[in-house]
């Protein structure tokens, strides 16, 4: 059973933020803790694999970020 969030104003300079972080909510919603956070190492371990290659590197920090929220939202 879901409960019942009001809609938050949120800022519009702060909203890129607020949609990740939701996203990352999102996820482990899904998932469960455990699974996210394993997710999350997972998406570490590949953005810096993605990341020593030069052309890799626009899309393995973003992941790595990612997995870092992911990390993170699953331990707390």
């Amino acid at each position: 059973m879901e409960a019942y969030h009001p809609k938050k104003h949120v800022p519009w300079l702060l909203w890129p933020f607020y949609a990740l972080w939701m996203l990352v909510a999102g996820i482990i919603r899904l998932t469960g803790r455990l699974v996210a956070v394993i997710l999350g190492v997972v998406f570490l371990i590949v953005g810096g694999i993605l990341t020593v290659t030069v052309v890799g590197a626009v899309l393995g920090i973003p992941l790595m970020i990612l997995g870092f929220l992911i990390i993170l939202r699953g331990f707390f």
